[in-house]
């Protein structure tokens, strides 16, 4: 039992000495200092600056004049594909372009062009429907058209130059499919991105 004073006696001596052998004890918290320096760089960057006023003649970024007019090269455009018989007819007072297109060939340079017909806007609606593949669902054939999917008998809207058109699909081919509009009827290949 004397052993076990002795040991307490030096584990107690250990311990009071421990303190001056170490040193002083270093606490978590940064100096008052060094908190102050970032308190007050916090205080400046949550301050919102102060913002000089906009000028009231500064057109507005958003809604800038003539931003509603067609482009220019875009009618040109129009008014050469639809003169190719590609496309729809320029809309009227497009400006330059609808001038260009009725003087184009279609028509003398004062008729105004005549309206797509039904035949035309199948096809303008075909080829830029973007049908890129075909699967087999429930032992129905579906046709993938950007996002959706579509089975033979399903009507469905397309807009096209800010109107609707709708449209049905008749047929679904490995390779091909088939539309109808308003009694006319068109067979276009699927592309599939190859």
């Amino acid at each position: 039992m004397n052993h076990f004073r002795l040991l307490f006696a030096t584990g107690l001596a250990l311990v009071s000495l421990l303190p001056p052998l170490v040193g002083k004890t270093l606490s978590d918290l940064v100096s008052p200092d060094k908190r102050r320096t970032a308190v007050e760089l916090a205080q400046r960057l949550t301050h919102a600056p102060e913002v000089a006023p906009a000028p009231t003649d500064l057109p507005s970024p958003f809604n800038p004049p003539g931003f509603d007019q067609p482009d220019p090269e875009e009618a040109r455009a129009a008014a050469a594909a639809y003169a190719k018989g590609v496309g729809p007819a320029p809309a009227v007072g497009a400006g330059p372009a609808s001038t260009a297109a009725t003087a184009g060939g279609s028509g003398s340079a004062g008729q105004p062009a005549h309206p797509p017909g039904e035949r035309e806007i199948l096809e303008t609606l075909a080829g830029k429907l973007p049908a890129t593949g075909t699967f087999v669902f429930n032992g129905e054939p579906l046709l993938v058209v950007g996002r959706n999917r579509v089975k033979v008998g399903d009507k469905f809207t397309v807009a096209y130059n800010g109107q609707d058109y709708e449209l049905e699909l008749i047929t679904i081919d490995r390779t091909t499919f088939t539309l109808r509009y308003h009694g006319e009827e068109i067979t276009r290949p699927i592309k599939t991105g190859k």
